[in-house]
């Protein structure tokens, strides 16, 4: 560590812009749990944050633009490792067990994605908002998944291949935040054991 790295008053602008930014992120996702999307404003935000409604303007370019990198930033996407070379089915497994480790952190993060998925749905700036990063996230995850697999190792093209995985994981998530004792971990699994087509017990 060099010394002017060690003096706060020397670090970067760009390392104050991401802590402010983190900072009005951490007390939007505080808000939006306690109340809500529709009734969080821009001044509560900076109020809980400590600072003024101009900070949130300088980092966002508006409030529908915060909501979405809080999205972003408490639902980020899953990403299994695989051991070199897995089958297909071993890989599957491997998701779901990502699935399952990521439980706790997305349980606690389930009220805010809901509600926010309800915001986007009747707010047509941030549906398409929300459109477009899920495009691009299915256009990385395709990309992802083309470094990972054999050619024509998967069951289905690798842009409907990210897709499905998607809807499982978001399906299987929320039902289990919902009715946990009716989406036990074998489920999960069970789930893209068939997407490999094996039978749960095959693996």
């Amino acid at each position: 560590m060099t010394a002017d790295s060690a003096n706060p008053r020397r670090r970067p602008k760009g390392d104050k812009r991401e802590r402010t930014r983190a900072a009005l992120l951490d007390a939007a996702l505080a808000l939006t749990r306690e109340q809500g999307f529709e009734r969080t404003s821009l001044q509560d935000i900076a109020r809980r944050a400590g600072m003024t409604t101009g900070a949130i303007y300088g980092n966002f370019r508006n409030r529908d633009g915060l909501y979405m990198a809080l999205a972003e930033r408490q639902w980020g996407p899953i990403r299994p490792v695989f051991a070199p070379g897995s089958s297909f089915a071993d890989k599957m497994a491997a998701v779901a067990e990502a699935v399952i480790a990521a439980i706790p952190e997305r349980r606690a993060a389930a009220v805010g994605a809901l509600t926010f998925r309800a915001y986007a749905l009747t707010h047509a700036e941030v549906g398409q908002r929300f459109h477009d990063a899920m495009a691009s996230g299915f256009e990385l995850g395709a990309a992802w998944l083309a470094t990972q697999l054999e050619p024509d190792e998967a069951p289905m093209p690798l842009d409907q291949l990210v897709r499905v995985i998607n809807a499982l994981i978001e399906g299987l998530l929320f039902q289990r935040f919902l009715t946990p004792d009716l989406m036990p971990d074998d489920t999960i699994r069970a789930a893209f054991a068939a997407l490999a087509g094996r039978r749960a017990a095959e693996n």
